[in-house]
């Protein structure tokens, strides 16, 4: 098979879908890898290293997307990638559909088999997504805390407070991986942390793993309760596949303190407070109702080496399946993969995905045969 790994072009986004490593071993098992010039050099690793490995190099990303029969991204394509797709193409990489109708629009017109990484499920987890998660979440903190510095229009709390000062207080909305991740980097730094969640069974479990922090169940009566106290509030809630619920309102926000910071991780997915807006590390932060928002879209791709490293390990598996066996010999082997199937020949096969856009659902097991 000829697999794509195209230059990721959206804004601040240095991360890369393969390595050299991986192209490698691709190679050995007999297939073409094009890989545009300069796609892995944010993350560190050079065209020469790629040629090394037995990639192809190639200027254009629009040669690539012509010939590739597999074409593996790390972020969703743009508007000037959607008219490079093409029928019987594989699309394998972070789509986050619920929450962008012109993607699944241009994709439906495609005919391109999009497959998401954050919908491929294995035993209630998401493999594909969690490094991605688990890095968001322990980045949530180190930003948050940064813009609760005064200069940065905050409340000037330091999150860990100092002998004789009380520390300051973070509230995670959900206890899943980025709430988790986000959590533990809170109570390290020493912070007073607050973790809500519906699952009684999550809760239980985190009381027992995470004795510096507090579990409380997840209810607007709750969380309407912490706030005036908040200094820094964590978005971290995911249904997957679908767009994330609206649980912050502009009211809630403004029983904040003026200088708090919110985070919403979520917002990959439309995000979960009703006055956020995708933002990007140039520029990441706008304030509404005198809180400073942080929803930068693509978080981890600040630290591009170590989320390159971290997704690459997680996906590789399902490239070299892909690769090997096309699509339905690679959903035999694995039916895991079949959830991360969102578009196949024109129809919406996610059910999150068909319901937030209001768009016709397909089984995707009756159009894989």
């Amino acid at each position: 098979m000829i697999i794509g790994v195209p230059k990721e072009i959206k804004q601040q986004e240095n991360r890369v879908a393969l390595l050299p490593s991986g192209v490698f071993q691709l190679v050995r098992r007999h297939h073409r890898v094009l890989v545009e010039k300069g796609a892995g050099v944010g993350s560190g690793y050079s065209d020469e290293a790629y040629a090394a490995a037995g990639a192809e190099l190639w200027d254009a990303p629009g040669e690539i997307f012509g010939q590739a029969e597999l074409i593996v991204k790390v972020k969703e394509p743009l508007a000037a990638e959607y008219g490079l797709l093409r029928p019987s193409q594989i699309l394998f990489t972070y789509l986050h559909l619920a929450a962008n109708r012109a993607l699944t629009e241009a994709l439906q017109k495609s005919g391109a088999t999009a497959i998401a990484y954050e919908t491929v499920e294995v035993n209630r987890r998401l493999p594909l997504l969690e490094p991605m998660s688990e890095i968001a979440g322990r980045m949530s903190i180190i930003m948050g805390g940064y813009f609760l510095a005064k200069h940065c229009g905050g409340k000037g709390v330091l999150l860990g407070g100092v002998p004789g000062v009380l520390p300051g207080r973070v509230v995670v909305l959900g206890g899943g991986t980025s709430g988790v991740n986000a959590a533990r980097m809170a109570t390290g730094l020493g912070a007073d942390t607050t973790i809500l969640e519906v699952d009684i069974e999550r809760m239980r479990f985190l009381d027992i793993t995470m004795h510096a922090a507090h579990t409380l169940y997840s209810s607007s009566a709750h969380l309407e309760e912490l706030l005036p106290q908040v200094d820094l509030l964590i978005g971290a809630v995911l249904v997957p596949g679908a767009k994330a619920p609206k649980l912050i309102s502009r009211a809630m926000l403004q029983k904040m303190k003026p200088g708090s910071v919110l985070v919403d991780i979520a917002i990959d997915q439309g995000g979960c407070a009703e006055t956020s807006r995708p933002t990007t590390h140039h520029d990441p932060t706008f304030v509404e109702e005198g809180v400073t928002h942080y929803c930068v879209a693509n978080m981890p791709a600040a630290y591009a080496r170590t989320a390159t490293q971290a997704l690459t390990n997680v996906t590789y598996r399902y490239v070299e399946l892909l690769a090997d066996h096309g699509v339905p010999g690679a959903f035999r082997r694995d039916p895991h993969l079949l959830g991360g199937l969102n578009l196949m020949h024109g129809q919406v096969t996610c059910r999150g995905v068909a319901d937030a856009h209001g768009m016709e659902f397909h089984e995707p097991s009756e159009l894989v045969r």
